[in-house]
Formats: structure tokens, sequence, C-alpha cells
């Protein structure tokens, strides 16, 4: 099968790959680009771990071909701290233990980031609805609503 052309942005840098026209744009990210934040937790767009953000949506990337991203722009997990400085996100979550294995971790963080940046001051109810698309089954939710309800009030306040 021959390979499809790719040029897309990630996290802000022009990338350009080849992939099959049949392949996810998960496999692209992990095999191919090494961003491996996002996981496959059911390969179904059910679990949410493989969240990215494609054009301003939140999105499965399991449910996406990797060719469908040309000309788009995407952000995964890998984009969203500074440097060495987390995210006020990651930094929450890490203040109020809302992770534990990890697997489901990345597409929490970029669903939170989603829902701030449509949201800003969201109440707890629209943090569990804009989450509910990502499962976990380590930690609970309430750990992972609380770091999300923390990083928005300091997030509004920057």
């Amino acid at each position: 099968m021959a390979g499809v052309a790719v040029s897309t942005v990630i996290n802000g840098d022009a990338v350009e790959y080849l992939c099959q026209p049949d392949e996810p744009l998960l496999d692209v990210l992990r095999d191919r680009l090494g961003l491996t934040g996002a996981k496959e937790g059911c390969g179904t767009g059910d679990c949410g771990a493989c969240s990215i953000i494609l054009d301003d949506r939140l999105v499965c990337s399991c449910l996406v071909l990797g060719a469908e991203a040309e000309g788009r722009r995407i952000e995964t997990v890998e984009g969203m701290a500074h440097g060495e400085k987390l995210h006020t996100l990651q930094q929450k979550f890490l203040e109020h233990a809302a992770l534990q294995c990890g697997i489901c971790t990345p597409g929490f963080l970029i669903a939170a980031k989603d829902l701030l940046a449509k949201n800003p001051d969201p109440t707890e109810e629209e943090i569990r609805f804009g989450l509910a698309g990502n499962l976990c089954r380590c930690t609970g939710y309430d750990k992972i609503v609380r770091a999300v309800q923390d990083a928005a009030q300091v997030m509004k306040g920057a």
C-alpha cells in the first residue's frame, strides 16, 4: 500500500509524515512521531485515553485517520508544559494526587484543557460532564474534578 504524505501542525510545530491510508492518528502520533502521551485504552473511542485536540475540538485519536490530519492543528499532552514548567492543570493533578497508573491521565489533561478553554469558570457539574468521555479505573473521579476546579481558579487569576 502506498503511503499518504501529510503536512500538519502538532503542538505549534509544522510536521510532515507518511502514513498508511487506514492508519489511525493515534498510531501515527505514537509509532511514527514518538508522541506517546496519548494511549490506546480501548481502540473504539469509549475511554478517552487517546484524546487530543484537533482544530480546537476534543477528539479520540483512535477514531481519526492519520491522513485526515492534513492541514489541521493538533494539540497533544506533550504540548502542555513549557520546557520544565508544567501547565497549571498538570501541576494541580500532581498536587491533588489525581493520577495513579497514568493510562488515562493524558486524556483527562487534554479534555480538561479543552473544557477550560471553552469555559474558564465551570461548575462541578460542568467539569464532570466535560470529562465524561474519559474513564479511570484507579483514582475515581473526585480528585480529578478537584484538580480541574483548582486549576480553573488559578488560571482565572493569572
